[in-house]
């Protein structure tokens, strides 16, 4: 994640770095596997470049990709079910029923990786999941960093067309007040993480 430098003189303060997502100048990751990928944006939509080591140079390989408005893949830890909020266990179970004229049961893929789970359904469609739990109450605010994980990612998935929230509020809209900030992540294909918001408003009423 890159923003601008906001104070004077030469080296940074870390008014710097509390920035919020929307304002963001770059982002990317790089993920590797059979082969190494570097995604990025700069807020003009995103491409996907992939080493070609015969040269040593990432060439453009995924121009302009864009999520598809709702998916058929979740990706949650499922072994975290009985620390869930209501909203969650009710959206998940959803997920799993029978329901051809939805698209449903959709299935579940976890690596446990976030950037691996996020770009397979950058390219496929989908949502990835890491809400609130409450089996350590130690951490109450989730697991994920938002200055260096949740709002990258919320930006580079926001400019191919998906969303990125923590069931309550839009990542790319909050005010970071520390440097290791954690937050619950939502992020994927649009439909998707709408109705999981939904699932969570419905669930507090």
């Amino acid at each position: 994640s890159i923003h601008r430098k906001k104070t004077d003189g030469e080296n940074g303060k870390l008014e710097d770095c509390l920035q919020k997502g929307c304002d963001q100048v770059a982002a990317g990751y790089i993920v590797y596997g059979s082969s190494t990928m570097l995604v990025y944006t700069t807020g003009q939509g995103v491409n996907g470049y992939t080493l070609d080591p015969s040269v040593g140079e990432f060439l453009l390989s995924h121009e302009d990709i864009k999520i598809p408005t709702k998916g058929k893949i979740y990706s949650i830890n499922e072994g975290n079910t009985n620390f869930w909020d209501e909203g969650t266990k009710k959206y998940i179970s959803y997920l799993k029923e029978k329901d051809p004229a939805t698209g449903r049961p959709y299935s579940l893929r976890y690596i446990g990786s976030l950037v691996a789970d996020f770009h397979r359904n950058l390219l496929y469609g989908g949502i990835f999941l890491y809400p609130t739990d409450y089996k350590d109450l130690k951490k109450p605010k989730g697991k994920l960093r938002l200055l260096y994980e949740a709002s990258p990612l919320a930006f580079i998935v926001e400019q191919a067309g998906g969303l990125a929230t923590t069931g309550k509020e839009n990542i790319m809209d909050i005010q970071p007040t520390e440097l290791h900030q954690k937050v619950p992540l939502i992020i994927g294909s649009k439909e998707d993480v709408l109705t999981y918001q939904k699932f969570v408003a419905d669930s507090a009423t």
